[in-house]
């Protein structure tokens, strides 16, 4: 037999949904508002429609942004995931040389990003800096405030130096949750160390790796203060990201209809990439857990 729903139990959440509604919802509806009006001034509002989100698909600076911040988001990817797995991998499971390497791994996590853009201004400078003092040495013309290939390489190697170390914690925690049994059975089969590590230790990560992508590829495709504090988005444009492009629309330009219906498309963008790249993974792991089973099985 059923019991009856106690209604009173929404009395207990009726406070979370009134803060998500001032905080998110309300917010939003306001944003919608903006993108479908032309804003000249406090009382003087024009509708108009999809006029201001058919200018911004049509244009070109908005296309160059979003192919570098796929670009870069891409490239985060390739380099921090793989990294991250391979220093949890490194890292001691237990004793004070863990406990060590946690610290020394999650200190760059606690460095404000305006912080971490103002290091990596000072550290790649070629005439005080000792990165750019070094790549000179070593016959390399490097100068990230000139060159728009080396400044969009520095914005990506600070991004990895700044959020690798969260992916190494996340990976770090899915290898320690792994039950020894399951080493022991490995050990006792004469399994290689390649073989533990695809068969045992990949699968059981699957979980905190999806985590890991979602995070680092959402917070890669919103970057805005390390390459704003490091280079301004120069040279020319070719550190100039999304959410700096819709920064100077909504801020440098005052164009408040525009800069609304370019947030309700980088929101779309950012919700449907993430939406692929989880079905991807899912679909993936999903297989590679099959194949494993008929291995077995076989």
């Amino acid at each position: 037999m059923n019991k009856p729903v106690n209604q009173k139990a929404w009395l207990l959440v009726l406070p979370v949904f009134i803060c998500v509604a001032f905080s998110a919802i309300l917010p939003l509806m306001t944003v919608v508002n903006y993108s479908v009006q032309d804003i000249i001034g406090p009382t003087q509002h024009v509708f108009v429609g999809t006029e201001w989100f058919r200018n911004i698909m049509t244009d070109p600076d908005l296309r160059e942004a979003l192919g570098r911040q796929v670009l870069f988001s891409t490239c985060v990817l390739l380099f921090e995931i793989p990294l991250g797995v391979g220093l949890a991998l490194s890292m001691p499971a237990s004793g004070w040389r863990a406990s060590a390497t946690l610290i020394v791994l999650a200190m760059p996590l606690l460095i404000p990003w305006n912080v971490v853009g103002t290091i990596w201004q000072i550290f790649g400078r070629p005439d005080i800096g000792l990165l750019g003092y070094w790549l000179n040495s070593l016959g390399f013309d490097y100068n990230y405030t000139a060159s728009p290939t080396a400044a969009w390489l520095t914005v990506l190697v600070m991004d990895i130096w700044h959020w690798t170390p969260l992916v190494a914690l996340l990976c770090y925690a899915g290898l320690r949750a792994i039950p020894d049994a399951f080493y022991q059975a490995a050990e006792i089969d004469g399994a290689s160390r390649f073989a533990v590590f695809r068969y045992i230790e990949l699968p059981k990560m699957r979980g905190v790796l999806m985590i890991a992508v979602l995070l680092r590829f959402m917070d890669s495709f919103m970057i805005y203060t390390e390459p704003f504090v490091l280079t301004g988005g120069g040279p020319g444009d070719s550190t100039t990201f999304l959410s700096q492009y819709l920064t100077q629309k909504a801020v440098g330009q005052f164009d408040l209809g525009p800069a609304a219906a370019f947030s309700l498309i980088y929101f779309l963008i950012i919700l449907l990439l993430c939406f692929i790249l989880y079905n991807w993974m899912s679909r993936v792991g999903k297989g590679g857990l099959a194949a494993q089973g008929d291995d077995h099985a076989g």
